[in-house]
């Protein structure tokens, strides 16, 4: 099965978190840390870790800064935040950092269990009300920010495909996964990702998220489009 590093100063959240995993991921190894330096060490003896679930205010993170340290040393390995800061602009930068997904210790348990299954996949999460909720969001929200109408004429412009790869973005999903559901190769699907960002003005994939608000894919899909070449 999978092996996750819990990395939390408080004994009773890595238990509470063990047990989460232990009920949506059986027969899963389980490694703990209680601060950053000691996570650090646990990910360097384990090359063959799947995830690390990292609390964003434990000794030795000093902000985002010890997010970045792990990113550094350990480009490959997926980190995820469980924190209780609920910050939206914070939450944001955590995946501008290298972070594949953010996590609230309030999340209920099933819902938590279909976040780290999410990510497990190789898709991005992030809470639901984040991704709807496009300003007031600090500087990630620079695309989101657009007037419906100017919306509207964005999604004009896209092809089919590059809205239906749109679609699947704004539901966290990985260039791998969305080019396995649309059954094209993955390289395309990074094409028309470039393009989509290109198109919306975002600068990376969570500005797209946040752009997409709560867009009606479905009636855009149904709108007549010029056929691809």
């Amino acid at each position: 099965m999978y092996q996750v590093l819990i990395a939390d100063d408080h004994p009773l959240f890595r238990e509470a978190i063990a047990r989460v995993i232990d009920d949506g991921f059986p027969g899963s190894t389980l490694l703990e840390a209680s601060d950053l330096d000691s996570a650090l060490a646990v990910a360097g003896r384990h090359d063959d870790l799947d995830l690390v679930l990292l609390d964003l205010n434990m000794p030795g993170m000093q902000g985002l800064g010890g997010l970045v340290r792990l990113r550094n040393l350990f480009p490959t390995l997926p980190a995820v935040i469980v924190s209780a800061e609920e910050e939206k602009r914070v939450i944001l930068q955590t995946i501008t950092y290298g972070a594949v997904g953010f996590i609230t210790k309030s999340t209920p348990r099933k819902q938590m269990i279909q976040a780290l299954e999410q990510v497990l996949a190789g898709s991005i999460y992030l809470p639901a009300d984040i991704i709807r909720a496009g300003s007031g969001a600090g500087e990630e929200s620079t695309a989101a920010r657009r007037e419906p109408e100017d919306l509207s004429d964005v999604l004009a412009t896209l092809t089919r495909k590059q809205l239906q790869v749109f679609e699947r973005m704004s539901r966290g999903d990985s260039n791998k996964v969305i080019a396995y559901q649309l059954n094209i190769a993955e390289s395309t699907v990074k094409a028309h990702v470039s393009a989509i960002l290109r198109k919306l003005g975002a600068t990376n994939r969570v500005q797209a998220i946040l752009s997409a608000g709560d867009i009606d894919f479905a009636a855009y899909l149904r709108a007549p489009k010029v056929p691809e070449r």
